[in-house]
């Protein structure tokens, strides 16, 4: 070996020095990367919309944006917001749309807007759109479930809620970020839309589901529950439950409130009419495991940093 450099020790190879890993944030503030990212997948869920008591339709799930290959320093913060379910109203009001959620990378801003809320009308835009309800009996046609994608970003956040027939009671679904929410034709709720999947976390989780429509009345049932978080509405023929609230930190949409007159279940109790919140969304970011290239050591450097204990391994 030659004498100048003590000979080399073996070829270049990468060390790991930074392991892999998720944050889930559920409430706003700052996330420090890591020493050695560089670049970050982020999921940004926005909160779910509420709904309205006495008649309405589900609560449309928050905006959901998943987004790879973001540029980042090491080591630096950044702020995150969450946002917050939306709440219930008394009708005509419509109900409160879910809180926006921001992942605040300066080379790559994401925003996901908040679910729109589920009403006694009209849905209201969001996100993914809440659902419409039923108000206007004696008018024919539908009430329209609120547009998704408001605002509108690629890809797609969201979709579109579902229609409610005026003449018959029962409410549409709220949307999902996967799918729009069912169109109401019966004194039936309708289900709202399915949230849509993401292996962030190294699991496969749904978020962002729709909310279901609140049923007509007695005998009538309340839409299903969604995948994603997304609520069951008022009330099914057996028990005559309670719209249920959306998921948290799912986005999921708040299940919409009966629009019948108030009655007993077979137990004598009273029915209940009331609406439900929104869930509140969540930001999960992904950072790879750092690698660090030393290049050619000699065998002299090898040794003094092996005496040293400052030898990388």
């Amino acid at each position: 070996m030659a004498r100048g450099n003590g000979g080399y020790l073996g070829v270049a190879a990468d060390i790991v020095v930074q392991s892999a890993r998720v944050t889930t944030v559920t409430s706003s503030g700052n996330h420090t990367t890591q020493p050695l990212t560089t670049s970050v997948r982020a999921l940004v869920v926005a909160g779910g919309g509420g709904t309205v008591n006495c008649g309405s339709g589900g609560g449309g799930g928050g905006g959901m944006r998943d987004i790879s290959c973001i540029t980042v320093a090491g080591n630096t913060a950044y702020p995150i917001t969450i946002g917050a379910g939306g709440g219930v109203a008394a009708r005509p009001a419509g109900g409160g749309a879910g809180g926006n959620s921001v992942a605040g990378f300066p080379s790559a801003p994401i925003t996901s807007h908040g679910g729109g809320g589920g009403n006694y009308g009209d849905g209201s835009n969001g996100g993914s759109g809440g659902g419409a309800g039923a108000c206007g009996f004696e008018s024919p046609g539908d009430n329209d479930g609120g547009a998704g994608n408001t605002p509108p970003v690629s890809p797609s956040q969201g979709n579109n809620g579902g229609n409610a027939q005026r003449n018959q009671g029962g409410s549409g679904g709220g949307a999902g970020a996967g799918q729009t929410g069912s169109r109401a034709n019966s004194g039936n709720g309708n289900t709202g839309g399915n949230g849509r999947n993401s292996d962030i976390t190294g699991s496969t989780v749904a978020y962002a589901g729709g909310g279901g429509g609140g049923g007509k009345g007695n005998g009538h049932h309340g839409g299903a529950p969604s995948p994603g978080g997304g609520a069951a509405g008022n009330n099914s023929p057996s028990c005559n439950n309670a719209a249920e609230a959306g998921g948290t930190n799912k986005g999921g949409g708040g299940g919409g409130g009966s629009s019948g007159l108030p009655g007993s279940n077979p137990a004598g109790t009273t029915r209940p009419r009331t609406g439900n919140n929104g869930g509140s969304g969540v930001v999960i970011i992904s950072e790879p495991a750092g690698h660090k290239i030393p290049g050619m050591w000699n065998l002299r450097t090898h040794y003094r940093q092996k005496v040293a204990g400052t030898w990388t391994s």
